[in-house]
């Protein structure tokens, strides 16, 4: 039996070829992993010495011989193959041990040139996990280290692997090598400005008990490349396994959370943040977004972007919630909340990262595709368009009502006051719909005047800022770019309300 070995990735590779070896089988290895292999001791064939042809072009030419796929290719029960590896003296191999140029870390590398990303794109090594991943019923082929324990329990025990075992590496090694493709090309046709294609990795996180309903199947897959404020790579700390909701619900908090760099707390149902605020501290945070809406958060999500202390622990405790998300727990916070069984508790990464995130959103038969609203202008004073301007204390209430409402489903309507929302109307039909709905909220807890209002949409008609001078407003903030905008305009110079234009929408559907 012959073993040939050629890796990029050499961990555990010594005591896998030791062992091979130790079991009957032959060694054949290129390279740097030859070097490794016998200055450790292990007994190697150089593949110049099977191949009888010296590695060349910088090693870019080594295992593509027909002597390597020949031993790879054969198969064991055709005579015809039998007969031309007889002719052409070409032995059979085995086993095939690659894993790939690291071409991932390379591009990842900032400065990183095209030629550089070039030399790092393995030829021979794809080549050879395909020949054996083809030929899998005689020959074994492993692309990832932690394969190797199996294999060698199975060599010991039989002298070579099993034909279920065979099956699997083969299909892994398939997956390793169009992944190892598709990367390239991403990288390629970004570099030649085509786009008609798209090409996605995911990895299986976890199965799910069943979706949205009980009667869906699902399962939570995660991106290659870890990025902030996701729950993808969160650490679950305690409690019961994520539902699809949850996943839902939670990346919608985080999506909240990022917006801000003070202390924050936002609590969220069905998606809709139904209280949020800023405060001093995280105490102070929680307090207010739960004083919001108490009725809403009974069985909500809560997030905060600062570490989660005791006392505000000691506050979180006796509410009924499904998940609690923060950057850290401190022990006594983290000892203290898990007394509670089903309370899900997430260490989120929540540190600031650069540069564009994509959104896929499913739809029957197809893909789309965009940039992450990422993107938050700050709202000033200069973006006033009336005569009245607002205050101080408005300009930062506009600041952070304008940061929740695009993360309200539209129409989106909040209603703001000292920092935290009074009132959320989401997802009508019709603006003023959603407008008499956050109204009706904030004036239910006892807010009357002095309000800040904040729309995802412009106004299509002058009703909003009727309704909203009747009911306590005093500033409003929206993207402007209706047609009918200076009828806005006016009814809020009659009534004596300050309005700002920030010229950004936020939908969210």
């Amino acid at each position: 039996m012959r073993a040939l070995i050629s890796v990029s990735d050499k961990t555990g590779v010594v005591d896998f070829a030791r062992e091979l070896r130790s079991s009957g089988w032959e060694i054949i290895a290129t390279g740097g992993t030859m070097k490794l292999l016998a200055d450790s001791g292990v007994e190697v064939i150089n593949i110049s010495d099977v191949t009888g042809f010296p590695e060349i072009c910088d090693g870019r030419v080594k295992t593509l011989h027909p002597k390597v796929h020949g031993g790879l290719l054969a198969r064991r029960d055709d005579p015809s193959h039998l007969r031309a590896l007889e002719e052409n003296g070409i032995g059979f191999i085995d086993l095939v041990c690659v894993n790939l140029y690291p071409f991932r870390q390379t591009i990842a590398r900032e400065g990183v040139t095209m030629e550089e990303a070039i030399e790092n794109i393995d030829i021979g090594g794809p080549s050879m996990l395909r020949s054996a991943a083809k030929n899998y019923r005689d020959v074994t082929v492993v692309c990832d280290p932690a394969d190797y324990a199996t294999i060698l329990e199975e060599v010991r025990a039989s002298g070579n692997t099993t034909p279920a075992t065979r099956l699997t590496l083969s299909a892994k090694a398939y997956t390793h090598t169009a992944q190892y493709d598709a990367m390239i090309a991403t990288y390629m046709r970004d570099k030649a400005g085509l786009n008609e294609k798209l090409f996605l990795e995911f990895d299986l996180q976890q199965p799910l008990r069943y979706g949205e309903n009980p009667h869906q199947q699902a399962k939570f897959y995660r991106g290659g490349e870890p990025v902030a404020y996701s729950l993808a790579y969160a650490r679950q700390l305690h409690g019961k396994e994520l539902s699809y909701n949850n996943i839902q619900d939670a990346n919608a908090a985080l999506s909240i959370v990022r917006e801000f760099d003070e202390p924050f707390c936002v609590g969220l149902k069905h998606m809709n943040p139904c209280g949020a605020a800023v405060g001093r501290d995280v105490v102070e945070a929680w307090t207010k977004a739960y004083e919001a809406d108490k009725v809403s958060i009974f069985g909500g999500i809560v997030a905060v972007n600062r570490p989660l202390t005791r006392e505000a622990a000691e506050l979180m405790k006796p509410i009924f919630l499904e998940i609690i998300m923060a950057p850290s727990f401190e022990p006594e916070a983290l000892e203290l909340l898990s007394s509670k069984k089903n309370l899900r508790l997430l260490e989120v990464p929540m540190e600031r990262c650069g540069g564009a995130q994509r959104q896929l959103v499913s739809v029957s038969g197809g893909l789309l595709v965009q940039e992450l609203d990422l993107d938050t202008c700050e709202v000033r004073a200069d973006m006033c368009v009336t005569a009245k301007r607002p205050t101080e204390a408005q300009l930062a209430d506009l600041n952070f009502a304008w940061r929740i409402v695009k993360h309200v489903k539209s129409n989106a309507i909040v209603v703001v006051k000292d920092g935290r929302t009074l009132g959320v109307g989401a997802g009508q039909m019709n603006r003023i719909g959603s407008a008499e709905l956050a109204l009706k909220q904030a004036h239910a807890q006892g807010a009357t005047e002095g309000l800040v209002l904040a729309s995802d949409g412009f106004f299509p008609f002058d009703d909003c800022v009727t309704l909203a001078a009747k009911s306590g407003v005093a500033a409003i903030v929206q993207p402007g770019g209706s047609v009918r905008d200076e009828d806005s305009v006016k009814k809020a110079d009659e009534t004596g309300i300050a309005m700002l234009f920030t010229g950004m929408r936020h939908f969210k559907h």
